[in-house]
């Protein structure tokens, strides 16, 4: 069963991953934790649930629908809401995506309601024998779309200009102003991706979980633990720590209790702080006195 755990915990984890990285793209530009990120890719996840069961689309197109969606909305919320805060103090920014929080939870409850969804799954559900372990076909999927994403993000960083951007801002926000770096569209498109990304986590999950208002919540404590583990200024950090958590937390929940799986993610987060504060994947922070 270890093997078993072990497999169901990377396939698991590779959706914390994907959601973390979402949440590293903002920070790394903005310095914003950005707490709404798991209702914007519920938000759009039920765009695709409204496509595949009203609107009779083919997944593909609903899929597509839905990422379309979500970037448009993490573009529109920066736009309608980060882009009046920038000189705000950070913390006022971070109440915001709370406050944003709230209302796309309660947006999603009054359109669709507050009763779970079935969301089918984007292949058949098949079983795979590989030695001792099952694995499933939606497993296979969910872990090579995590990785193809992955991929895409470490080349954007790598190769693109807009990557270059990002990093630039991230370093030094008013050296890479000066050298002709548009910072809002910057934030903007970081705002647009890491929606996107949650999107895409929230359409694989939602079979698993059953789509509704909340089911995102535990996904985004995770992911938001992946990103702490990593280290919020790491996007292969926040990979490594989404998959790490996915083990570790199926590991946890067979051996010792699936009750208690939740406490172990504040417990992890605690202890990783309290032994590294920047992250295991982070450089430590210096400071000159």
């Amino acid at each position: 069963m270890f093997w078993q755990t072990l497999v169901d915990g990377l396939a698991l984890g590779s959706l914390y991953a994907i959601a973390a990285i979402g949440l590293v793209l903002i920070y790394k530009t903005s310095n914003v934790v950005n707490f709404a990120q798991g209702e914007m890719a519920m938000f759009s996840t039920f765009i695709a649930y409204q496509a595949l069961t009203h609107w009779a689309w083919p997944y593909w197109a609903a899929g597509a629908a839905a990422c379309a969606f979500a970037l448009l909305l993490g573009w529109g919320v920066y736009w309608l809401f980060l882009a009046r805060l920038n000189k705000a103090p950070l913390l006022s920014q971070i109440i915001a995506t709370l406050a944003l929080f709230l209302l796309f939870r309660g947006a999603a409850g009054a359109i669709w309601g507050n009763l779970p969804f079935s969301f089918p799954s984007v292949v058949q559900p098949t079983i795979l024998h590989v030695g001792p372990t099952f694995i499933l076909s939606t497993q296979i999927v969910t872990f090579g779309v995590a990785l193809l994403l992955m991929l895409l993000v470490y080349a954007l960083f790598r190769f693109t200009r807009v990557g270059l951007a990002m990093q630039a801002i991230s370093q030094n926000m008013l050296a890479a102003r000066l050298m002709g770096v548009s910072v809002d569209r910057v934030y903007s498109f970081a705002w647009a991706l890491s929606t996107a990304l949650g999107a895409v986590a929230g359409m694989l999950i939602a079979p698993t979980l059953f789509l509704s208002p909340t089911f995102m919540e535990g996904v985004a404590i995770r992911a938001f633990a992946a990103a702490v583990v990593g280290g919020f200024s790491s996007l292969p950090g926040a990979a490594i720590g989404g998959l790490l958590f996915g083990v570790l937390e199926s590991l946890f929940g067979f051996y010792v209790s699936p009750a208690f799986k939740t406490t172990f993610v504040s417990v992890v987060i605690i202890a990783v702080l309290y032994v590294r504060p920047t992250g295991l994947f982070s450089p430590r922070a210096v400071k000159k006195l």
